[in-house]
């Protein structure tokens, strides 16, 4: 850990020494003595040493409240270095404005001078043990403190408030306390978007490791480093990669939501690693049994695997292993005498007779063997060397049919892994899902996995130890060379060879799971943010024999009209057609939706048979087939029964699947992801991990596309960035209680919703002009105020204040309810001031939001001034003007879904006989996996597009993505390279996406 850096600006006069910082840095870097790194890992220690040294020098300006209140310039030098080093600005740099940033500062020292002299009253014993989560939370109670003022004045700009932000002190943390609450804080009140310096890569964490974090996190994710530190920096504030991508853009370098999140799995699992470590070494300090050699090998640890391969021989209830025991008889010393002067070992001079493993010289060699064994399996740069070599040779990964009786495995599965029976490939070629048909036919007890290492890899190992990392010192005797050579011998293959292998297996498994996971949110998303049909009455289709179809009818709005069961596969099906006529056009319905489960062909070709033949004349009817995947577990769901009160659960089903053409996002969230069924190997990967990454991708969905306040489902609002299940029920409960939301800024009222949440939430939350405009009328006209406050023009944006004296609370925030016509687009609330002055740029006003004159006034303006020239006038960033432009250019109730593709609609039906090779079709992608892309071509049967006829050049511009991917949904023109009828088979070669 490197000294704390000053800044060069910062005009404050510090009154903490650079002594103190000297000191300070001292004990925060890594030592090499051993002292130093034992108390660095005692979590009373490190506490109390770090007080010991500070709280003298602390406590003197403490003693002068008085001068402090009287001059605001002054303050704790501490206070301000520590905290002003996270959020300086890194891409822009402007003098006059950081000026402004230090007064700012300077306003908000005050109350951060009362709290200590608030401290510094309370007896000394009671001071030292609050003093930790005081020092802790200052920089957040002073940001809290800092936004009731701060949320008085209008917003500036948008670079200008970025320092209201302050870093907490990271040498403040425990290992032995409970975490503590966290506050929560609104970072920018007035919509700064926060900047950090240039120089502010080395991110601390908790523990001191022998590697940086951020390097690491680089390295993994293949991002810049400092878009890491910043990417861990806004984590650490809590903010959801919804309101990143879209507010925050400058500081991730343009990162798209799958990268991010990336880098937000490999921090988590990084740190999950650090948290190992430090409680491995604190459990092994309590034992007594740390090294100086021991603590440096587990803060080299950067896998899981390194850690449970120092750490193994450690462990509660182990018998120690061959080296601890000859450690043990004391034959350390002759292991290190026979590496540092090999002359003056004598092995007769530890035989023991009546000692078990002393008793022979045989005993005391092996025993020596199996200490320098351990000594070089362990040592970081021997593993360093090997690793590096496997990379540079074949390393292959076979799999063959496991030697078990055919009683425990049944014969179908041995046939599903035919291909894998006799498999070898190199690690570094060997595709994902391969990893993961491997480990579950290893799970199965089908197949035998092993990891083959060449023997030249070994050889040349056991040469480059001899001659460089563990050569004698000086000149050994041929015995001893001998012991030598065994221990390499021994050490490579009972201890580095099983690491490599757990090391190599490890990591292609979490690769393959990884990828897998990312192939399920990119499936996700593209089903997720398939284009609605809205304005149409749709007939949903459950198929089924036995039990009939189920039907239901739904309104343009979603509203059910009417359900009933029909058996069309049971003999009755011309009695059955009269009834379906007769209730599409009672309902003027000419949309069949069928779901695609049980029965789904036979129902299919049913209504195209009538479709043919005109049989709902004068209706033009159409169908088109969805996926029923989570249906029927959702028609079971709480969910759905407090949603469809009485309804039979078959029927249920029926209403999802029209819905989900009818508007796919509202109802697919309703669905568990995982049930969706778009994935691969889903039931094979990490379950935590797949349910963050799914749930991560709803939440984007959700958020990006918006939802209205006022009309919304509670199910579909849980799902916004910044709330969760609690905030949705409230703001729910809240609209019922109080009516419709006028602003945004009612947000504010609600139970449990703080800054913070505010800040997630309100740039993706909708309120409809229209509704609020004839809300605000009826209103109007029958009382002319709403709740005791008067109602103004929507151009003015004021705050009132309640009678002086009231208890403070929740309900008490008193905003001026009217409407705001930035409300109904995408711009941040924080950024509303910014907005408004860009309009008086050019020209343009409220009222004209979302109409062609707008656009004409916002392309005019730029082509004159310039994107670059007017985000620098305007003080803020090109990403964030570019928001407010799209916002006030979009027109009201955008979606940008509409410009995604729309489900087929048919009238006639193609049969797998009535295919030939050659034959040239559209289809559209049902699902994607890593080995290819599955395709329904409308024959009842997907066919599959092997990957590698998914080429670049084959893609249009707009999908050539990183993973050369296409999602469910999309329509591509495809031809038949072959049709095997017997396994109802047919593979596709890709022509091109349309």
């Amino acid at each position: 850990m490197s000294s704390l850096p000053r800044r060069a600006k910062v005009q404050v006069q510090c009154v903490v020494s650079k002594d103190e910082f000297s000191s300070f840095s001292e004990l925060s870097s890594a030592s090499e003595e051993d002292d130093k790194e034992d108390s660095s890992w005692e979590p009373q220690k490190k506490v109390s040493r770090s007080r010991k040294q500070l709280a003298p020098k602390e406590s003197k300006p403490k003693r002068m409240p008085r001068v402090k209140k009287n001059t605001p310039q002054i303050s704790d030098g501490s206070e301000i270095v520590v905290k002003e080093e996270l959020n300086s600005s890194v891409a822009i740099a402007d003098t006059a404005l950081e000026d402004r940033k230090n007064e700012l500062d300077t306003v908000e020292t005050p109350k951060t001078a009362k709290t200590k002299r608030k401290c510094s009253a309370q007896p000394h014993s009671a001071q030292r043990t609050k003093k930790l989560k005081v020092d802790e939370e200052t920089s957040k109670a002073t940001n809290l403190e800092g936004e009731s003022n701060s949320s008085e004045t209008p917003s500036t700009s948008t670079i200008s408030g970025g320092t209201c932000k302050k870093e907490e002190n990271e040498d403040d943390f425990s290992f032995g306390q409970s975490p503590l609450k966290k506050m929560k804080t609104e970072t920018c009140p007035q919509g700064q978007p926060v900047k950090f310096p240039a120089n502010a890569n080395n991110t601390k964490e908790e523990v001191e490791m022998n590697w940086d974090i951020v390097q690491v996190l680089s390295e993994r994710t293949n991002v810049e480093p400092w878009v890491c530190a910043n990417a861990i920096r806004l984590f650490n504030d809590d903010n959801t990669i919804p309101f990143i991508i879209r507010y925050r853009k400058e500081l991730i370098n343009n990162l798209d939501a799958d990268s991010l999140r990336e880098v937000q799995q490999t921090l988590e699992e990084l740190r999950a690693i650090v948290k190992k470590v430090r409680n491995t070494i604190q459990k092994i300090k309590k034992e007594g049994k740390m090294s100086e050699c021991l603590l440096k090998a587990l803060l080299n640890c950067k896998t899981f695997e390194e850690l449970e391969h120092v750490s193994a021989p450690y462990k509660t209830g182990s018998k120690g292993t061959k080296a601890q025991r000859a450690r043990q008889l004391g034959l350390e010393g002759a292991a290190r005498t026979l590496l540092e002067k090999p002359g003056e070992l004598n092995l007769l001079s530890y035989i023991r007779p009546d000692v078990k493993g002393l008793s022979t010289l045989r005993d005391i060699e092996i025993g020596v063997q199996h200490i320098l064994a351990d000594m070089i399996a362990k040592d970081k740069d021997t593993l360093d060397f090997i690793r590096n070599l496997c990379q540079n040779r074949h390393v292959s990964i076979q799999s063959s049919l496991a030697k078990v009786s055919s009683k425990k495995v049944n014969e179908k599965d041995v046939d599903k892994f035919l291909l894998y029976q006799h498999f070898s490939c190199n690690i570094r070629t060997i595709h994902h899902h391969q990893i993961l048909a491997i480990n579950r036919g290893e799970n199965l007890k089908i197949l035998t996995v092993k990891v083959d290492i060449s023997d030249g890899v070994k050889n040349e190992f056991c040469r480059w130890c001899i001659q460089n990392r563990w050569r004698p010192r000086s000149f050994a005797r041929p015995e001893l060379m001998k012991i030598l050579h065994n221990s390499l011998d021994d050490s490579f293959k009972r201890l580095i060879y099983p690491l490599l292998c757990r090391e190599f297996r490890a990591k292609l498994t979490s690769d393959a799971e990884k990828e897998s996971v990312m192939m399920f949110g990119r499936n996700l998303r593209q089903l997720l943010l398939t284009s609605p049909v809205p304005g149409r009455t749709l007939m949903g289709v459950d198929p089924g024999y036995k039990h009939g179809c189920k039907l239901a009818i739904i309104s343009p709005t979603s509203q059910i009209l009417h359900t009933d069961v029909v058996y069309l596969h049971c003999g009755q099906g011309f009695r059955e057609a009269e009834k379906i006529k007769r209730l599409l056009l009672n309902f003027n319905c000419s949309t069949v939706v069928i779901g695609n489960g049980t029965a789904c062909r036979e129902t299919e070709a049913y209504f195209a048979d009538l479709i043919m033949k005109n049989y709902f004349a004068p209706l033009d009817v159409v169908y088109c087939i969805v996926s029923e995947a989570g249906a029927s577990i959702y028609s079971v769901s709480p969910e759905a029964n407090k949603e469809m009160p009485g309804l039979d659960p078959n029927l249920r089903s029926a209403v999802s699947i029209a819905r989900r053409v009818q508007d796919p996002l509202a109802e697919l969230v309703k669905i568990e992801p995982k049930h969706i069924g778009v994935g691969m190997y889903q039931h094979d990967v990490s379950q935590t991990l797949l349910k963050a990454t799914l749930d991560s991708v709803v939440e984007e969905c959700v958020s990006f596309v918006g939802v209205d306040i006022n009309i919304c489902s509670e199910v579909l609002l849980r799902h916004i960035a910044g709330l969760n299940a609690n905030r949705a029920k409230n703001i729910i409960e809240w609209r019922e209680k109080n009516g419709p939301f006028i602003n945004r800024e009612q947000l504010k009222k609600v139970k449990g919703l703080g800054p913070k949440s505010f800040q997630q939430c309100a740039g993706f939350i909708r309120i409809n002009q229209d509704y609020i405009r004839t809300f605000c009328s009826q209103q109007t006209e029958s009382s002319g105020q709403i709740q005791g406050v008067a109602v103004t023009s929507l151009a003015d944006v004021e705050v009132t204040n309640e009678k002086q004296g009231k208890k403070k609370s929740k309900t008490a925030v008193n905003v001026l309810l009217k409407p705001n016509p930035l409300d109904q687009t995408c711009i941040h609330p924080e950024s509303y001031d910014i907005a408004m002055r860009f309009l008086s740029s050019i020209g343009g006003t409220l009222c004209e939001i979302g109409k062609p004159e707008m656009q004409q006034k916002i392309n005019s303006f730029l082509e004159k001034e310039g994107i670059e020239k007017t985000a620098e006038r305007l003080q803020t960033t090109v990403h964030t003007l570019q928001v407010i432009i799209d916002g006030l250019s979009q027109p009201e109730s955008f979606d940008f879904r509409t410009d995604f593709d729309k489900p087929d609609f048919k009238r006639s039906i193609v049969c797998l006989e009535d295919l030939q090779v050659g034959t040239v079709l559209t289809g559209r992608v049902e699902n994607a996996t890593l080995f290819g892309i599955f395709v329904d071509i409308g024959v009842g049967k997907a066919g599959l597009i092997p990957i590698r006829n998914v080429t670049e050049a084959k893609l249009s511009k707009t999908k050539k993505r990183r993973s050369l991917g296409l999602g469910p949904g999309e329509k591509v023109e495809v031809q038949v390279l072959n049709i095997d009828i017997s396994r109802s088979r047919i593979t596709l070669d890709l022509i091109r996406v349309l």
